[in-house]
């Protein structure tokens, strides 16, 4: 509720609509600062049948407000495209800069600030999971990401799996009553929280960028790839390797290849 800025309570109370995430949600903001402006659903699940409405407003001169249930819009929110189709018809489109728990868990996080990935929320399919993961482990830069409680355990072992033990920071609740940071290796962050698997919250997973001294030594290498093509195909396998240590994974494919080779022969 403190968390509002002073600039967009202005916003809401001048506002002619205001496009909620969930109207019932806003309500109660809506009934603390006195906001009176009438409301429409706006979420994933109704933007097919309210965007044409809400466009239609602001064609017709009205001041429209889109709110979030909770950080900033369209981080990670709907939005995208109610501003597209704004912008499309020659519409006035600004933003009140409000609190995103992507910044707050960077600052606390402990980690570079510098350079920064934000990968929204990971895949809940294991598979696709470990893809993603895979995709940016090597990075040059923190890693940030969201991820719904019950998944978080599944999901700091897969990176546990990949990363290695970079260091890392889990933020919960950020900026609410049960606010919580704990930073670790993430190894140890897995183990932690496979231990409490009730956990509850909004929460955002920061990763340090891959270090030299993670890079391994070529028998390290070769037993990693050995031990992954027992299982998997080439590809699968090498990309599996890579995103464990932080490689290219061409360099790591050619590599799996001269194995594979190898243990035909």
């Amino acid at each position: 509720m403190r968390d509002i800025t002073l600039r967009a309570l202005d916003v809401l109370h001048a506002a002619d609509l205001i496009a909620c995430e969930d109207t019932r949600v806003f309500a109660k903001l809506a009934s603390h600062y006195g906001i009176s402006a009438p409301t429409v659903a706006y979420s994933d699940a109704t933007q097919d049948a309210n965007e044409p409405k809400i466009v239609r407003a602001l064609e017709a001169g009205k001041r429209v407000a889109l709110v979030s249930d909770a950080g900033m819009p369209l981080i990670s929110d709907p939005g995208y495209r109610l501003v597209r189709a704004a912008l499309a018809r020659g519409l006035a489109v600004t933003s009140a800069p409000g609190p995103s728990a992507v910044p707050m868990a960077l600052a606390l996080s402990g980690l570079p600030t510098d350079r920064f990935f934000f990968g929204g929320f990971l895949p809940a399919k294991e598979g696709e999971r470990r893809r993603a993961i895979g995709a940016v482990a090597s990075l040059p830069a923190t890693l940030v990401f969201f991820e719904a409680p019950h998944r978080l355990g599944a999901s700091l072992a897969d990176l546990a799996e990949l990363l290695g033990s970079r260091p890392a920071a889990v933020a919960r609740e950020l900026t609410k009553l049960f606010e919580e940071v704990r930073r670790a290796p993430l190894d140890e962050l897995a183990a932690h929280y496979a231990k409490h698997p009730g956990i509850k919250g909004e929460i955002a997973v920061v990763i340090g960028a891959p270090g030299e001294e993670e890079a391994p030594q070529a028998g390290v290498l070769d037993e990693a790839l050995r031990t992954a093509l027992a299982g998997a195909s080439v590809k699968d396998a090498a990309a599996e390797v890579a995103a464990r240590y932080g490689l290219k994974r061409r360099d790591v494919y050619a590599r799996a290849l001269e194995l594979r080779r190898e243990a035909s022969s």
